[in-house]
């Protein structure tokens, strides 16, 4: 009778016990395109109280479009999801006590196209930091003050990175991975940079940074990735762009030739034609991005003297004429062949033209001796062909999906030198011609579980890659190069890698946690003939670590700590046996001893959005063990200087950044950035091996350097608008030396025409003509000092028009 009594007590206060619990609620969703069902990242999502719409909680979509709202109170809610150039979502939402998890599915959001015009119109460059800020994203249809020039001219107004020698840095380091939709590519190189000014802007709809990478990238690259993202439209029916952008550079000469030379390039033409086609019907999109590029360019100019410890001195100067051709052809389609399934076939074809003309004096310490001329006429070209198969599987559960992909690369490097070696009384003809065919093959698997609160994600990936290359070298009489250096090799590379990443999220605390497992097996064998080097290789299996943890202080602010291992091997070029006759008397050379350097980065984040704007402020620190760089040293009893790449000391970088974001004012809004780093390299001794073996000996050295970087946007009536980009990269130190302090201001005009189908641009980069590179170098019994007045200042206009 008790337990009756009991058992009937118990069923009645049931639901008071159930209601005291009181149990938190999570809603979670994904937000899609309800054209292109494509996910929208980073849109506002906002729970409001139904009576007075007063704030409940507030979110914004992940990189997948994912929201998740949590510790909720059971009842009735108003969610309210917006996004610019989209309608606001707003629909009515309730839960009870019985469910603590509720997936509202997928939520789709229209197109407004009056909003989509105003996008248009006010986007600028910066798209801000991502919300676990590993990553920036910048919109190159904002970018006014760089249009109609190439990439690598676009990315050196971007917070965090400078270009120097023709290589971007990102954090003061050139060791950055750059990829091409996601993938690593010959035309960016694998592991190296060969092309990013031929790239034209015109083609790329937006520039991802990421610091901080997650184990499912390729572990190479120390400073972070740079992520370069080609137009692609999903928009129904049939649409395009058509656009035609014309310039001239040099426009008058910054500083007079040396004695008896031929004139350097004036009023460079720019021409930059490009047509994007997109046609989607039902389950198939389809999609064309083309562009040309032709430019005439003073690629260089630089003046130098050079100091020897017997008291010599030779001073010097190189001139190089260039013409580029280069046209680019992305295309591709995805089918759509359920709501499941999708399966995506690109390519990405590529043809550059290099023709420099070059002149190099060297004469005594008043000009009244020239001791060598050599002319030269280099012959390039470079062919590029990479083809993608992507298949897409999406499980029931939203966001739970199996990735399979493989690429294919082939890019041909056939290159001819010609040189005429001039020296009091005789003349000597020489020339050279190098064949290189690179082949990658990249298999990957990625597979994403959603869990309660985060996400599980691994793969597989596997590459092979092989360069054969061959050198032939002819000397003429009285030759200067080497013709026993020359020859064959076979770089081949093989990398099988396994990662795994875990991702947690609660109200207050995020957790990202990876391990990727890389095993890399390199064989280079060489020509056994080679005077100097004989056939190497390495291999090593390593575990490369990421963690991230964050926690945040509101709905506005957030704090992120993170830990990224990472490693940049040597590419192919580095480690090439064969002398590059640029310069005849500063020569570059490889090193197949070379190994690669491994990197710890620490980092620790702030951002706060607030209205109209952000701001995030970054501090970091690398510790990097068998640094690799250039080491110039001299033959004793000779004058040729060698750049020969290395392993030198260890080396450490701690420095901070930050990003203000803010909108002023209806008619201003700015993006400022910043940033200060110290470098250090500790002492270390080294054996230049080329062409006979030379020791080398540095004390540490170190030194603090920093950025600043300005982009103003003033929004104009008649859909006019303005932007100013002033740019100041502080003195900094570089293998042996110092380069100096630059500063240039770049500047834009955009109008919008037809309705807002057309646009009307007129730019000019280093408007002031501020910009030029001074560098000093000391070696072993000489210092080296130059400035370079390449060109810098161009000025451009340009037309698109969409359809």
């Amino acid at each position: 009778m008790h337990k009756l009594n009991y058992l009937i007590l118990v069923l009645l206060l049931a639901p008071v016990f159930s209601l005291a619990q009181n149990p938190k609620v999570t809603f979670s969703g994904v937000l899609k395109d309800a054209k292109t069902k494509s996910t929208i990242p980073y849109a506002k999502v906002v729970l409001k109280k139904p009576a007075d719409s007063s704030l409940v909680l507030s979110s914004m979509t992940d990189d997948e479009g994912r929201f998740v709202l949590r510790e909720l109170q059971s009842g009735h809610y108003l969610l309210e999801i917006s996004y610019i150039g989209y309608k606001t979502h707003q629909q009515k939402v309730s839960t009870g006590t019985l469910n603590a998890f509720l997936d509202l599915g997928h939520i789709e959001l229209a197109e407004d196209a009056r909003l989509l015009k105003e996008v248009n119109i006010v986007s600028g460059p910066v798209e801000g930091v991502s919300g676990k800020m590993d990553k920036k994203t910048f919109n190159l249809s904002g970018n006014i003050s760089q249009a109609g020039g190439s990439v690598l001219q676009a990315l050196q107004n971007l917070p965090g990175l400078t270009v120097q020698d023709g290589k971007v840095q990102l954090r003061g380091s050139d060791k950055v991975a750059l990829l091409i939709d996601g993938k690593q590519n010959a035309i960016t190189g694998f592991g190296s940079q060969t092309a990013l000014d031929n790239i034209p802007a015109s083609a790329i709809e937006r520039i991802e940074i990421i610091n901080n990478p997650s184990a499912k990238f390729d572990a190479n690259g120390n400073s972070g990735i740079i992520n370069i993202i080609y137009k692609k439209d999903k928009q129904e029916g049939f649409n395009g762009k058509i656009g035609l952008f014309t310039g001239l550079g040099a426009l008058w000469t910054r500083k007079e030739n040396l004695p008896d030379l031929s004139p350097q390039y004036r009023a460079t033409p720019k021409i930059n034609p490009s047509l994007s086609l997109n046609y989607r019907k039902n389950k198939l999109n389809t999609f064309m991005q083309a562009d040309w590029l032709y430019t005439q360019t003073l690629n260089r100019n630089e003046f130098a003297e050079r100091l020897y410890d017997d008291g010599s001195q030779i001073r010097q100067q190189v001139k190089r004429n260039r013409t580029t051709g280069i046209g680019t052809l992305k295309t591709g389609a995805d089918w759509t062949m359920d709501e499941r399934n999708t399966f995506s076939i690109s390519a990405l074809l590529s043809s550059e033209k290099i023709k420099d003309l070059g002149e190099i004096p060297y004469f005594n310490a008043d000009l009244s001796q020239r001791s060598r001329l050599w002319t030269f006429l280099e012959d390039e070209m470079k062919y590029t062909a990479t083809g993608s198969l992507v298949y897409q599987h999406k499980f029931k559960q939203p966001g739970h999906q199996l990735n399979a992909s493989f690429n294919y690369t082939f890019h041909r490097e056939d290159e001819k030198y010609f040189f005429d070696n001039y020296t009091p009384g005789l003349k000597g003809e020489d020339h050279f011609k190098l064949l290189s065919d690179e082949q990658v093959l990249d298999w990957n698997i990625d597979y994403v579980k959603p869990l309660k609160q985060g996400r599980l994600e691994s793969g597989i990936k596997f590459r092979r890659r092989t360069i054969p290359t061959n050198m032939q070298f002819f000397p003429g009489v009285n030759s200067s190069i080497d013709p026993s250096a020359g020859g064959w090799a076979d770089y081949a590379e093989s990398i099988p890698a396994l990662y795994g990443n875990y991702v947690f999220e609660n109200d207050r605390f995020e957790v990202e946690a990876g391990l990727r497992l890389e095993y890399v097996k390199v064989d280079y064998k060489v020509n056994p003939q080679h005077n100097t080097y004989k056939s190497d290789g390495y291999d090593y299996a390593r575990p490369f670590p990421n963690l991230r943890l964050a926690y945040k202080l509101d709905g506005q602010q957030k704090i992120s700590l993170f830990y990224n291992g990472r490693v940049d091997r040597p590419n192919e070029v580095d480690i090439r046996i064969f002398p590059k006759y640029d310069e005849p008397e500063v020569l570059k050379v490889g090193n197949p001893g070379l190994r690669p350097q491994f990197t710890h980065t620490f980092e620790l984040g702030y951002k706060n959005s607030f209205n109209q704007g952000s701001l995030y402020l970054a501090a970091y620190h690398k510790e990097t063990r068998a640094t690799i760089t250039r080491i110039a040293t001299i033959v004793p009893g000779n004058t040729l200087i060698y750049n020969i790449f290395q392993n030198a000391g260890n080396s450490r970088t701690t420095g901070a950044e930050f990003v203000l974001d803010k909108e002023l004012n209806p008619w201003f809004s700015l993006q400022f950035n910043g940033a200060v780093y110290r470098n250090m390299l500790d002492a270390f001794s080294i054996v230049n091996q080329y062409p006979v073996p030379v020791p080398y000996h540095a004390e540490k050295q170190q030194s603090t350097s920093g950025n600043l970087k300005l982009n103003a946007l003033f929004k104009l009536k008649g859909e006019t608008r303005i932007q100013v980009t002033p740019v100041y990269l502080a003195p900094d130190i570089i293998p042996q030396g110092k380069i100096g302090s630059r500063f240039s201001v770049d500047m834009g005009i955009k109008k919008m025409i037809q309705k807002g189908k057309g646009e009307l641009v007129l730019n000019a980069t280093d408007l002031l003509g501020t910009l030029r590179i001074k560098k000093s170098i000391s070696g072993n019994g000489f210092v080296l000092n130059s400035t370079d007045y390449l060109e810098t200042q161009v000025f451009r206009i340009g037309y698109s028009y969409k359809f």
